[in-house]
């Protein structure tokens, strides 16, 4: 996740990393995460009775957590109570979670320290962390932010923000990226290089095995084993996307590029071309996380990446601008332009002009 901002004429970048754990006390993890979302929760639902959030500090909150983990709990509660007043829905948390900031966890080594409840009395607790070489340069090149334990399919993880300036790519070339099924991402820049990326036959017949083994279980009733599947599926789908999107962003640094272009995913899954065949494949495809694996590596290097409006790109000839239906995979125009669909895709979306002004939220 990446977020950019202004502050004093430089451009800063919030990246959130995340890192695996390995607790030997997960329990202590559990009742912490459960009382902060009951105690978030039940803060939210005093302010709505009230119609207003009232003063608190870590004394007057009632709960079983340190109290620089009270204070979070105070902002977390008055952020739902404000977005309650704006929707009328009550957005209360479901997932177990757990947050302290900055200036009270530490990492060091291979281990991350932060406060929790052991015996009725405020400890910190040491965890071993699994860290790359990569997220030490982060954390060591950037201000830290909040840190937030989190438990995913029995595995246990923390999130840190970290705040650092963003560098500026000195490039003036511009990319475009069209988005596919049978291939994943095809990339055409200004000086006109084009590079298809990702296997999307392998894709598809990877999930189609995921499929076809879930159905044998299902049939064995092996819910257990169920789960175990779709981690293993969805893993492999996160690290293509993470393949294709370094891929792009090498070459966009290669090329010069100043600007990548994608699409807007707005109703993508309505406007892709696909068959019956393809519908399976078509909505276990993460089109939305592909994006934000370029927007995050982009933006790392200085690149900025916007969205455009995708319609009728692929229809349109880059010569003469008649709209014009491909057949199969290749695109021919009465003009004499002739050319890959997907190609003709990448290049309408390279000279769009930006959606409504607005950069791609990374």
């Amino acid at each position: 996740m990446l977020r950019n901002k202004k502050q004093g004429g430089e451009t800063l970048q919030t990246v959130t990393i995340q890192i695996r754990i390995f607790p030997t006390q997960p329990s202590v993890l559990l009742d912490m995460g459960n009382e902060y979302i009951r105690t978030v929760n039940e803060l939210t639902e005093q302010a709505e009775r009230s119609g207003t959030f009232p003063k608190l500090t870590s004394k007057t909150v009632h709960a079983n957590l340190p109290s620089a983990v009270k204070n979070q709990v105070i902002r977390d509660a008055k952020s739902l109570f404000q977005r309650f007043k704006k929707t009328k829905k009550r957005p209360l948390l479901q997932k177990r979670v757990y947050y302290v900031n900055n200036q009270n966890y530490t990492i060091w080594g291979n281990y991350i320290s932060f406060p929790v409840i052991l015996d009725g009395k405020v400890q910190r607790l040491v965890v071993p962390a699994l860290l790359s070489d990569r997220e030490r340069d982060m954390l060591s090149n950037g201000k830290l932010g909040l840190l937030r334990v989190v438990q995913k399919s029995a595995k246990w993880f923390v999130q840190i923000s970290i705040e650092r300036p963003t560098e500026q790519a000195d490039g003036h070339e511009v990319m475009g990226i069209d988005l596919g099924l049978k291939v994943p991402a095809v990339v055409v820049t200004s000086s006109g290089k084009t590079k298809f990326c990702g296997n999307g036959r392998k894709n598809k017949f990877v999930r189609r095995k995921y499929r076809s083994y879930r159905r044998k279980l299902g049939k064995l009733k092996k819910l257990s084993a169920i789960r175990k599947q779709n981690d293993k599926e969805s893993r492999y789908m996160k690290d293509q996307n993470h393949k294709i999107s370094r891929q792009i962003v090498n070459m966009a640094i290669q090329e010069k590029v100043s600007v990548i272009k994608l699409e807007k995913l707005t109703n993508i899954r309505k406007t892709t071309r696909t068959s019956r065949k393809n519908a399976k494949n078509l909505h276990q495809w993460s089109f939305y996380q592909l994006q934000m694996f370029i927007g995050y590596k982009a933006a790392l290097v200085g690149i900025q990446v916007v969205e455009v409006n995708p319609a009728y790109t692929s229809q349109s000839c880059p010569s003469c601008g008649e709209r014009n239906k491909a057949k199969d995979r290749t695109y021919q125009c009465d003009c004499g332009y002739t050319a890959h669909r997907d190609r003709v895709g990448a290049i309408n979306i390279m000279r769009q002009p930006v959606a409504d002004g607005n950069s791609l939220p990374a």
